[in-house]
């Protein structure tokens, strides 16, 4: 949310960042305050969170093409986050082992694409 507020004077559609990160702290924020929460319920946090984000960085690709290269990493990060919180609903009642495997496999997906995003993002600065 810090980012897209800080680079909202070079771009026009940091809205869409905005949006995401506050989608983040409020999705966190009401995991903290209601830790009572069943398992099922957390789940479903999680999986309109990842449906969410995955929509916005869909749209945040399609609204940046113009100004970043490699717009379709961001489009595999959402289509990934988009399917991550469709499984998620699909399989509520999964057990604790395949979740595990999935949230692990999600993180690490996502995890390498932003980090190749970063590195294009930095030579793209330079």
């Amino acid at each position: 949310a810090w980012a897209a507020l800080e680079g909202r004077r070079e771009h026009e559609h940091w809205w869409v960042l905005f949006l995401e990160g506050l989608l983040g702290i409020g999705v966190g924020v009401l995991t903290f305050l209601a830790p009572a929460i069943t398992a099922l319920a957390l789940l479903f946090y999680i999986a309109v969170w990842a449906i969410a984000t995955g929509v916005l960085e869909i749209v945040a690709a399609i609204r940046l093409r113009k100004e970043i290269e490699n717009e379709w990493m961001l489009i595999i990060a959402g289509l990934a986050s988009v399917v991550f919180g469709t499984l998620l609903m699909a399989q509520p009642a999964a057990g604790a082992l395949a979740l595990l495997w999935l949230i692990a496999s999600y993180a690490i997906f996502f995890g390498v694409l932003l980090v190749v995003l970063a590195f294009r993002v930095r030579s793209f600065a330079a």
